[in-house]
């Protein structure tokens, strides 16, 4: 008989390859939707980004309403409201992923793809997220994330139902308003529909963040050997990864884990039916600085926010957590200060750009 943490495991695994697939074969990539729709009016992207939510906000709700998951044993439903680690981290987020040129999940990709690049970045912001969760930048955050966290009125959580007050058919109503209008937004126009892998991509992430909430609060679920209840993210998982590589014997196999190696098989597979995976590496020690200073904000920031654009942008949308869109906003705003600062190189233009003021 499998345990549960092996079970987690092998469900990671398979969750991770879906997304795998998505980012190398359909090509869902946050910080591209970020900048097709900064730069290039092309909202495709954001529309996929838009439907996978929907689906997963969907499909993650219904398993609630039927008690088949807890989600109060998720990380997302907090007694308070991290202000400043969805700001703060958000925004190292967001610029780290725009010096990358990818957010977490895209590094795993671009892993899978044989890009050498990625590689080191995925060490470096393994391993600062590590630091941060459980070293010395783990001081860092709690010096700027406890003071500036808003705490709740006791019984309640950071779901906006709770904070509506929205309970029963209440809730129901507002799960299917949501879903819908994002689903509506995304498709009205057609030309999603138009785009097949785009469109094919939205639909399986969506599916694949509430299966990863069905795999750990279900299938993994063991009251003698409890598993967290989790769903798909990408920056602690990474450390996790390193840790469990580095001591084997005194770590144990999660979800997270699985979800890393799955998205490198997903993508690596992907690549090679489409003969798409060659070896690539950096430039000059020039770009090479600037992976590792982005992959270093990453871990940091994406450990402050308690999660990333799939993390937090997804998992912790589909439980209705108020985090995931404050965290959603900081990050699209970090990405475009990184992205402007990658295009004129300096910040200060940078940020006058941001707010709109003329340099």
């Amino acid at each position: 008989m499998l345990s549960p943490s092996t079970i987690a495991f092998a469900c990671g695994l398979a969750a991770g390859a879906v997304l795998g697939v998505a980012g190398r074969a359909g090509r869902f990539c946050t910080l591209a939707m970020l900048e097709d729709a900064f730069f290039g009016a092309d909202l495709r992207r954001l529309k996929s980004f838009a439907l996978a939510a929907a689906v997963a906000l969907l499909a993650t709700q219904t398993l609630v309403a039927f008690g088949i998951v807890d989600l109060s044993r998720s990380i997302y439903l907090t007694s308070s409201i991290g202000l400043g680690g969805a700001i703060i981290g958000g925004l190292m987020f967001g610029i780290g992923m725009a010096l990358v040129g990818t957010c977490g999940f895209g590094t795993l990709v671009r892993v899978g793809g044989g890009d050498l690049r990625a590689i080191v970045v995925f060490l470096v912001l393994g391993l600062s997220a590590l630091a941060t969760m459980r070293g010395i930048t783990g001081m860092l955050r709690v010096a700027l994330i406890e003071p500036l966290s808003l705490q709740l009125p006791e019984g309640n959580t950071q779901t906006l139902t709770s904070l509506l007050g929205a309970g029963g058919t209440a809730r129901a109503i507002l799960v299917v308003a949501i879903a819908a209008a994002l689903a509506f937004w995304a498709l009205a126009d057609g030309k999603l529909i138009r785009s097949p892998r785009l469109l094919a991509s939205g639909l399986a992430v969506g599916a694949a963040i509430a299966f990863g909430w069905f795999a750990t609060g279900w299938l993994a679920d063991d009251e003698f050997d409890p598993v967290r209840v989790s769903s798909l993210t990408f920056v602690a998982p990474l450390g996790d990864t390193i840790l469990y590589i580095a001591t084997f014997s005194g770590a144990r196999l999660n979800f997270g884990i699985g979800s890393v190696a799955g998205v490198i098989a997903g993508s690596f597979a992907a690549a090679m039916l489409a003969r798409g995976f060659r070896w690539e590496a950096c430039d000059d020690a020039r770009e090479l600085k600037r992976h590792m200073i982005g992959a270093l904000l990453m871990g940091i920031g994406g450990i402050m926010s308690m999660g990333c654009t799939i993390g937090q942008g997804l998992s912790a949308f589909s439980t209705l957590a108020i985090s995931a869109p404050m965290t959603m906003l900081a990050i699209a705003c970090g990405a475009r200060l990184g992205l402007e600062f990658t295009m004129t190189g300096e910040w200060l233009p940078a940020v006058r750009r941001l707010f709109g003021a003329s340099t």
